[in-house]
């Protein structure tokens, strides 16, 4: 597996949030957990995490068992192939403001306690999501915006890059998902719930079409997690700059700063903007190589404590119950039971 494939992974707090409504509903999880190759001892670790492709895979089989693409987070539901036929719908627009003025109709007409509005000025273009004036669980905010924008930057075949995104909630324990997927310039506890975007590419036309549904769906929607992530950010940047090389030959901050062609200061800086530090990034990419690896392949954990980097089994142990609270064969166990 090469480390260049590696699509990093996603809190266990993420999800707890994905099960919760099924969990209330003492529905049998059984085969959510097989669709996902997930172990439930990661369930009772606070700091545990999965792949995201494992998550995408969970997002699927919780749709099928509930019937609900939107998981339990609305009084009425998305019924599963709701999703099919929004994007069908979208994708015989002529542009991409049509297209989202459609998929804000359809959304509203199928979906009770939420509706999205667009608002279009010369600068910028923004969708509010209202609530009723009832504050709303987080995971059904980020939910709808990542079916909304997930599908909007597929018909555009682009991601669309967000200048902002506005919660009214109060932030999570790890938001790190939210910058991750949308962009760095989040703000939690605000006055509503919103993105924002340049109005110009309201007037981007629509790349996609009918012919192309089909495979669209064939993963929808746990494949818009994955895809059309925040990849402009500094971190983004040196985390693929990273995996391009093994970790043993991962450079000192100056000699990375000088490939990418900024000074040292200016390359800490901007991490620390982004809340992290060159030594935490590496940190959090040799872990989640090794949960990819561990989860995704046949290497022992010996194999891949050499390939993350380690010298001694022992230390990556460590190391790696540091990082996610639990040891190497819980996810091991996990991706055996797939092999």
């Amino acid at each position: 597996m090469s480390l260049a494939g590696t699509k990093g992974t996603v809190s266990i707090e993420l999800v707890h949030e994905a099960l919760h409504a099924a969990s209330l509903r003492n529905m049998d999880l059984s085969r959510v957990f097989e669709a996902a190759t997930l172990d439930r001892e990661l369930l009772q670790s606070p700091r545990a995490r999965i792949p995201a492709v494992a998550y995408s895979r969970m997002w699927v089989a919780l749709a099928d068992l509930m019937d609900d693409e939107f998981f339990g987070l609305d009084s009425h539901g998305l019924r599963r192939g709701s999703f099919a036929l929004m994007t069908r719908a979208a994708v015989s627009t002529h542009n991409l403001e049509h297209a989202l003025r459609r998929m804000l109709r359809f959304l509203h007409a199928t979906l009770d306690d939420f509706r999205g509005e667009l608002i279009r000025t010369d600068a910028d273009a923004r969708i509010v999501l209202h609530d009723a004036g009832v504050m709303r669980r987080l995971f059904g905010y980020g939910t709808w915006f990542i079916l909304v924008h997930g599908l909007a930057c597929w018909l555009v075949h682009r991601r669309i890059p967000l200048r902002e995104m506005q919660f009214r909630c109060p932030p999570p324990v790890d938001d790190s998902h939210y910058r991750t997927r949308f962009c760095q310039n989040v703000v939690f506890g605000g006055d509503s719930t919103h993105i924002v975007f340049d109005s110009a590419l309201l007037d981007l036309d629509i790349a996609e079409t009918v012919d192309t549904v089909d495979a669209f769906l064939a993963e929808a929607p746990g494949n818009l997690l994955v895809q059309y992530r925040n990849e402009a950010s500094t971190s983004a940047i040196v985390r693929r700059q990273l995996r391009s090389q093994s970790p043993n030959q991962w450079p000192e901050v100056d000699k990375l700063a000088q490939d990418l062609h900024v000074s040292g200061t200016t390359l800490q800086r901007r991490l620390q903007q982004e809340g992290l530090s060159y030594q935490r990034l590496k940190d959090d990419l040799r872990r989640d190589i090794a949960i990819d690896l561990l989860s995704a392949s046949s290497m022992t954990v010996s194999e891949v404590a050499a390939r993350t980097g380690f010298q001694e089994t022992s230390a990556f142990h460590r190391a790696f119950k540091k990082w996610t609270g639990v040891s190497p064969g819980a996810y091991r166990t996990a991706g055996e039971s797939k092999r």
